[in-house]
């Protein structure tokens, strides 16, 4: 066995190097099974193929959360997931896995990466305050539903103001909720990070 890399010196160098990746790695998971959990719960509605789901509010929380460029790769790899077949994507009726980029709810799941990365991006530019998470997840949220909306007319073919009907208008009332919980979890969690290192300082 090489002895320079069994030395303490080599192990712990090459922990240090291996430790990041594994936090890296177990965040894009945890955010991953956030994000399925939140899609099972789906309430469909008659008049639209977009279900009702609280899966925005997963995507906003991980960007107020997340660097610009963990949050883009945690939503990349949840999409990455879907596609492989794992059950992560909101139930639809025969549609699943790969399937879904191609649905009518592609739109809003291709926008994920962008939505939380630009979050993530002005949420770190701004002060830690409720209103600029509050504003940062706004801003995301448009972009979902704007890449929904999109998607939708071009999918269905159907006139501008139909597709506002079926893919924006429905969903606006809860959306402003899911924003509003975003920030104010994403705020708390923040000041509960510093109070505990404050605490941790002073002790």
């Amino acid at each position: 066995m090489n002895k320079e890399l069994s030395s303490p010196i080599a192990l712990t160098v090459g922990s240090t190097r291996i430790l990041p990746w594994l936090r890296v790695a177990g965040v894009i998971l945890a955010g991953s099974v956030l994000l399925a959990v939140c899609s099972r719960v789906a309430v469909p509605l008659w008049f639209t193929p977009v279900p009702l789901t609280i899966q925005p509010f997963a995507v906003l929380l991980l960007g107020l959360l997340l660097s610009p460029r963990l949050a883009f790769a945690t939503l990349a790899a949840y999409l990455a997931e879907g596609a492989i077949g794992l059950p992560v994507f909101a139930p639809t009726p025969a549609i699943g896995g790969f399937a879904h980029l191609f649905g009518p709810t592609a739109g809003y799941l291709v926008a994920y990466p962008v939505a939380a990365a630009l979050i993530a991006f002005l949420r770190h530019r701004g002060p830690s305050r409720f209103f600029t998470a509050f504003a940062s997840a706004a801003l995301g949220d448009l972009v979902i539903l704007s890449f929904g909306a999109l998607w939708l007319a071009a999918f269905t073919h159907a006139p501008a103001l139909n597709v506002l009907g079926l893919a924006v208008l429905p969903f606006l009332p809860g959306d402003v909720l899911k924003v509003a919980a975003a920030a104010g979890v994403a705020v708390g969690l923040r000041r509960f990070r510093q109070r505990r290192a404050q605490s941790r300082a002073n002790a």
